[in-house]
């Protein structure tokens, strides 16, 4: 059975690691002209120099930072599936309290060359061995990772069953603000953003034509009253955030699926890192899910592929939910 832990302390630690990825970004950054750079491909996704900078320091901060009271796995992007990293280092993971995901910098590509933040999240959970999912995890925490010329960087975390804290900071005098966020309370998507992910070309075409088959179903025609904008921001975390401050009112993220139903082997998706934070967004009350229905329930580890639909509130996932099961069960049987 796993082993209680302090769930506060957790959330601050969190908060804390986050801000000194963020501290060090922006001091490599003034450093450095050469984040853009390929650094390694791995076997989830592509290695810039730009993450070599948090890997670096993120095993260093555990052991001048964590408490060896809370014995903790760290799973990582950028860290070889088939190594072990734990703290106090090289303690058993059957030893370990916790289960611990992060995505030091999701949203390397906008990050990298200065032209959207990044953002740092966790999501921590009971120990369960192999069995510990992102449904488990019980303290979350993402912590904006700045543009050069931003003052602000926010900071987002909840506890299972406590709703969610946002605050900013003053990224140049460390001043601390509370920070006020509402999802959209829209009862339609008229005038609004809302969108599937579409990044990379694999699959743009197809991934398109589904979120137009879903409007159509929906009912929306062409006419100029019935615009629907998107913002394709290529950080999960930043999609994440647009939905919990109100700016957009759907987002899809269905790669997955849809290079199934191209038949494509390889390609860049979501990873259980990538939605480490969600649990911020549901304390707020927004609808995170898979495409079909039912909570997220991927393995904490950093190659499984997770698909999901992100909705502002209960009454937009009533009106899509149905419809877009039944374009995707139509799409799958033609396989």
């Amino acid at each position: 059975m796993p082993v209680a832990f302090n769930h506060e302390q957790v959330r601050q630690l969190l908060l804390e690691l986050g801000g000194f990825i963020r501290q060090r970004l922006i001091e490599v950054r003034a450093e450095r002209s050469d984040l853009a750079m390929v650094a390694r491909q791995d076997v989830a996704d592509t290695i810039y120099e730009i993450d070599r900078v948090s890997e670096v320091v993120i095993a260093r901060w555990f052991e001048q930072s964590w408490p060896a009271g809370v014995p903790v796995e760290v799973v990582m992007e950028g860290v070889d599936p088939a190594q072990t990293l734990t703290f106090p280092a090289g303690i058993g993971v059957g030893r370990t309290r916790l289960k611990l995901i992060l995505d030091p910098i999701d949203g390397t590509r906008g990050i990298m060359y200065d032209k959207r933040p990044a953002w740092f999240l966790a999501g921590a959970a009971p120990q369960k061995g192999a069995d510990t999912t992102v449904a488990d995890i019980e303290v979350a925490v993402m912590v904006e990772l700045p543009t050069s010329k931003q003052w602000r960087s926010d900071a987002l975390s909840a506890i299972r069953g406590r709703g969610y804290q946002a605050h900013a900071a003053n990224v140049f005098t460390g001043e601390a603000f509370p920070l006020s966020l509402r999802p959209s309370q829209a009862t339609d998507f008229r005038h609004g953003f809302a969108y599937f992910s579409r990044f990379f070309p694999a699959g743009k075409a197809r991934t398109a034509q589904l979120e137009e088959d879903l409007w159509v179903a929906l009912g929306y025609s062409h006419g100029k009253e019935e615009v629907i904008f998107e913002d394709q921001y290529i950080s999960t975390g930043g999609q994440f955030y647009e939905v919990l401050a109100g700016h957009d009112r759907l987002i899809g993220d269905v790669r997955p699926l849809v290079h199934e139903m191209l038949g494509l082997k390889d390609g860049l998706h979501c990873h259980p890192y990538d939605v480490a934070a969600g649990l911020v967004l549901t304390e707020a009350g927004v609808i995170l899910e898979k495409p079909f229905g039912g909570a997220l329930d991927a393995p904490l580890d950093t190659t499984s592929s997770v698909s999901w639909m992100l909705y502002a509130n209960p009454h937009l996932a009533e009106q899509v939910r149905p419809r877009l099961r039944k374009l995707l069960e139509e799409a799958l049987k033609k396989l």
